[in-house]
């Protein structure tokens, strides 16, 4: 690409850094813009040269982003987590960040990370919404049973949450002070709140067309729900920018981080460099999938043999992440094909594969 300008941007709340740098690193302009859409538009538009931007990814990054895509030859994202060389020198300002973006983009040094789309970006947010919504009603549930509990008032565990139930036992409390009922109520109704607010998130993101046709085709897959299927869609996007499975689970924070040197290799925990909601919600489906899909079921006892529970349930999540990788590429619903092994010697319940219908 035939770009004559190279620009670093400092993006925070406020304001934005830029620093512009031709080829052979010489700085043709520095400055701060506010950052307000109509002045960086302003400022964009205005540029005499073609030019190629970058930036770190911040909360603040993604509309800025947006706002200056039209007007450059390229703009790029940074990994956060990958670029020490902005926060590891002896003198740290909004100056020298710019001018070190800049430098990582001319050279061709910068960690480039994967941006979503403004209309994946919007639906990822419902849905992240959803799950902060689904934790708020959780604690209120739990605090219903606290305060139940404070008080030596008795209640059966499966039934509390029950509307019935609950009216009947708010009824008939006795011995208890009325400012605990009082929050009762309070949480109880917040909770219900927030149970509404979540289905109709669900409902909204399920009706959207642009995901609809996917998420059934990720759904088909035995042990895989709709919460599932979606958190899959709207976190990881795009399959195919991952070049193999072991990539996705990587992504995903089903691997262990590794470190080697001088011909010595270790094998740490699990890593913390991850898609945490990705990670969450396959390790919640890996705990129900076995118990309908008897694939998963096999491959959960054989670990479990083996003497560690939670490792039972992680080979589990990295083989959903083998069959939802396969059906979202192939574009097909989920089918199970016996492999050559199979076919060819006795049954084995192991010897599978993947395929489209």
């Amino acid at each position: 690409m035939n770009v004559s300008h190279y620009i670093g941007f400092d993006v925070h709340k406020k304001t934005v850094n830029y620093c512009v740098k031709t080829a052979d690193g010489t700085i043709v302009e520095e400055g701060k813009l506010l950052a307000l859409r109509t002045r960086l538009r302003e400022w964009a538009a205005t540029r005499p040269y073609r030019w190629q931007g970058a930036m770190e990814a911040t909360l603040f990054s993604a509309w800025i982003y947006d706002t200056l895509k039209p007007f450059a030859e390229q703009l790029l994202m940074g990994h956060p987590a990958r670029m020490k060389a902005i926060c590891s020198g002896k003198k740290k300002t909004d100056r020298l960040d710019a001018r070190t973006i800049a430098d990582l983009l001319r050279c061709n040094l910068l960690p480039a990370c994967y941006v979503l789309s403004p209309e994946m970006r919007d639906l990822r947010r419902l849905l992240r919404y959803r799950n902060l919504v689904v934790h708020e009603s959780v604690r209120m549930k739990n605090k219903v049973a606290g305060l139940l509990m404070e008080t030596g008032t008795p209640f059966i565990k499966e039934k509390l949450h029950g509307k019935k139930y609950f009216a009947n036992l708010i009824q008939n409390l006795q011995e208890v002070p009325e400012s605990v009922k009082d929050l009762l109520q309070m949480s109880r109704g917040t909770m219900e709140m927030f149970e509404s607010i979540q289905k109709r998130l669900i409902k909204r993101l399920l009706v959207d067309p642009a995901l609809n046709q996917r998420i059934e085709r990720l759904a088909s897959i035995p042990g895989v729900g709709d919460i599932t299927a979606l958190t899959w869609a709207l976190e990881i996007a795009d399959p195919h920018r991952f070049s193999s499975i072991s990539h996705a689970m990587s992504y995903c924070g089903l691997t262990a981080a590794l470190k080697s040197s001088a011909g010595k290799e270790r094998r740490n925990p699990i890593s913390k460099q991850r898609n945490r909601w990705l990670q969450t919600m396959l390790i919640e489906a890996a705990k129900l999938a076995p118990t309908r899909n008897p694939q998963l079921a096999a491959i959960h006892a054989r670990e479990l043999e083996r003497g560690h529970r939670n490792r039972a349930t992680l080979q589990v999540a990295r083989k959903l992440v083998a069959y939802l990788m396969a059906v979202d590429k192939s574009g097909q619903p989920f089918q199970l094909r016996a492999s050559p092994i199979q076919e060819a010697g006795p049954a084995n319940p192991m010897a599978i594969a993947v395929s489209a219908a």
